[in-house]
Parts: structure tokens; sequence; C-alpha cells
């Protein structure tokens, strides 16, 4: 169906969205020294990510008699409400199967923007089964996440507002999921300016379309794990499979510590709060797996649903990734002194020490020892290797 695609189409999008979705300016940032990065910042759109394009340019073309029966759809989060406020706004009924583990903030989000919420066990495939199960029964019209060229269209005003903003663009970092986002960016974006370069980015734990385009066909995983539950679909879409195989340059895919890392910069150096979904452009380019240097870059930042408690979590692992917390086990002689001799060491190199735990009962190395753990806010990896020395240089031991 991606014939059914055309500029055309996408200019169209671009103005039935044109008093419907906001258009985030480009951000200039910091990331790396050698190239200039700017963020396009999604995550501000209305609903919290781009979903809200491609959803409501969807359902805005449908018939009378389509809108009459209602619409559903499945999501992994984003595109429900997306969905959901493009259904209440045109007066239609919206039901939306969601996996069971989404977070709970883009559950209830999508209530609030008027839908029905159907959660089903696992995970986006999943909820994708019963939506069509429940299409089928009730004759709702579905809306696909991504694999649908209207959808896709929608995506791509994206790549439009990009080239209006930056025409001297040279690469475009995208998050991929199925596809939809990066499928229409790139069909844009390579219709108008074939020499700009369009990455992709997926989660390690998530490759469905890395690992497609490297075998040359489709592939299902069996399983997909990711912080970045915005893109962890186990298969990408006939449309988008075919479309990122002709348009876009190459994918990368990122750890969970380099996504951490990078939604702890945005929140810090940016003042953005990005999912994690949102974030791994971002972390491509700090990871160096994405060649900028010299280069006009634009990374997406697609989506900032992000749940609280996730939230917490991936900052506290994000400060540890970069050096910036650190825990240390360290054996003692349990006598008067020594856990102030420890304190002392930390404090002359201005470390700040968030918690104390004493264990008389660890598994020690001579039964008038004990072991202490010791949690600290730290500057840098530079800063965390001065202080194991000095501790290591007062006579400490390490043990973890």
């Amino acid at each position: 169906m991606t014939d059914k695609l055309t500029i055309e189409e996408v200019y169209k999008a671009k103005d039935v969205l044109k008093d419907v979705a906001r258009h985030p300016r480009l951000v200039p940032t910091k990331i790396c020294g050698d190239a200039e990065i700017y963020l396009k910042p999604e995550c501000l759109q209305h609903t919290g990510s781009f979903k809200l394009r491609g959803a409501y340019y969807k359902i805005s073309q449908l018939t009378p008699e389509e809108k009459k029966r209602g619409v559903i759809a499945c999501s992994a989060g984003n595109h429900a409400q997306g969905v959901a406020l493009g259904a209440t706004r045109n007066g239609i009924k919206s039901l939306i199967c969601l996996p069971a583990g989404a977070p709970i903030s883009k559950v209830e989000a999508t209530k609030h923007y008027g839908a029905e919420v159907c959660l089903v066990p696992g995970v986006y495939d999943d909820a994708y089964a019963k939506a069509i199960e429940l299409r089928d029964k009730h004759g709702y019209t579905f809306v696909h996440p991504f694999d649908d060229p209207l959808v896709i269209a929608g995506q791509g005003t994206i790549g439009l507002e990009i080239l209006e903003e930056m025409p001297d663009v040279e690469e475009i970092v995208v998050p991929i999921g199925g596809g939809g986002l990066i499928s229409g960016l790139a069909f844009a974006v390579k219709t108008l300016r074939p020499d700009v370069k369009i990455y992709g980015v997926q989660a390690e734990g998530a490759p469905s379309m890395a690992e497609s385009l490297k075998l040359h066909r489709m592939i299902h995983l069996n399983s997909v794990s990711t912080i970045a539950d915005g893109i962890a679909v186990k298969e990408p879409g006939v449309n988008t499979f075919d479309l990122v195989n002709r348009y876009v340059d190459d994918i990368v895919t990122v750890s969970e510590d380099e996504i951490a890392a990078a939604i702890l910069y945005l929140i810090e150096k940016q003042k953005l709060v990005a999912e994690g979904a949102g974030a791994v452009p971002v972390a491509a380019v700090m990871a160096g797996k994405i060649p900028v240097k010299g280069k006009k870059v634009v990374c997406l930042v697609s989506g900032g649903n992000i749940d609280v408690n996730t939230l917490n979590r991936v900052i506290a692992r994000g400060l540890k990734v970069g050096g910036r917390l650190l825990t240390l086990t360290i054996d003692l002689a349990d006598k008067p002194g020594q856990l102030s001799g420890v304190c002392n060491v930390i404090a002359n190199l201005g470390a700040n020490v968030v918690s104390i735990n004493h264990e008389r009962t660890g598994n020690t190395h001579a039964i008038n020892d004990c072991i202490i753990r010791v949690e600290l806010e730290t500057r840098n990896h530079e800063h965390v290797e001065q202080i194991k020395k000095a501790l290591h240089e007062n006579g400490y031991k390490i043990i973890g």
C-alpha cells in the first residue's frame, strides 16, 4: 500500500493539522562539540507525543459511516492518547486496547481524553490481536499505530517542519518502533531533499526493524524488553518495512544504560522530560553511534510520556552510568573510629554521603570485621576513581 503515500498527501495532512497539532521549534544543544545538534521536541506536543499527528489525520479522513461506527486502536500508550483526543474532537466513540503493563500515566491519560480502555495481558502485539478481534466483532474502524498510509502521512509532517525551519539540515535521527514515524519523515524528507541522511534508532531489547533489514525480510521477535516501552514492538509493519528499506540510510541500537543517560541529559541540560523511546536518538548521538562529526543534525525527541515511578528509577540508573552516584561495599575492622575514617576520606574529596548501611553479620574475611555499604553523590567517573584510590591508600578494603 506504500504506493498510496504521496508527498501531496503529506502536505494535505500538514494543512489539516495546522490548527490541531503544536509545531515545536528546533532547540540547539551541546550533546557533542564537533557537530551542530538540534532537538525537535515532540515531547511538547499535545498528548505529549508525535502520535497525535498520524492518528488525527487518519480519523479526519474517515467517511461519515465510518465515523458513526466509531474507531478502535491498539497502542503501548502514545498512539492511544492521539486516537482518543482525535476521536473526541471529531465527536467519535473510541475504544483503545493497551498492553496490561502500559504505564499507569498513559492508561489514565487515554481515559482522560475520552476513550474507553481495554487492558490486554502481554505487549503491544497482544493488544493488536485483541483490537482486530473486537474490530471484526463490532464493526469499528481500526486506526493502526504505524502501518497505515494516512497515519504515516500525518507523521511525515514533522519532516516538512524540519526542512522549513532548517533547509540546510544534513542528518535526522529518529526513533523506530513499528516504523510509522521514520517512514513518514524519511519519505517526506527524501522526496524533497534526497541528500539528507536519515538514521533510525532502536532499543537493543527490541530491534525488530534492525534485524529485519539485516536479514532482508520481516522477522517477528519472540519477546521484547526495554524501558523504551513506546518502541517495544515485536514486528515491523509491511508498509513501514518497505519504506524504511527504501528511504532510511542506517539503523543503530542503544542499550538501557545509554537510554537512561540520555533521559538524564535531557532533563538536566535541556529541561525536557523524554520517555525512553523519545530519548533514543540522543542516546545514539551521545554514544557515538551516529556519524555526526561536522554535520548539522536534528534529533527527534518523539515523546515525553514517562511514568513518574519509571523516571525515578531511570534517573538513578543514569546517575550511576554517568559516575554521579556510587555505591561502595567496604570490609572494615569492627572497632571505634573506622567508619569515621572512611567518612573523612570521602569528605576530603568532596563527595556527599547519601546513605550508610552497617552490617556485622555479612560475609567478611575476619570474625571481628564488619561490612559497610556507602552510597555517594559524585561528580564523574574520574571523581569515583579518586575516591576508590584514596580509600585503598588509607588501608580500606573495597569488596564491591
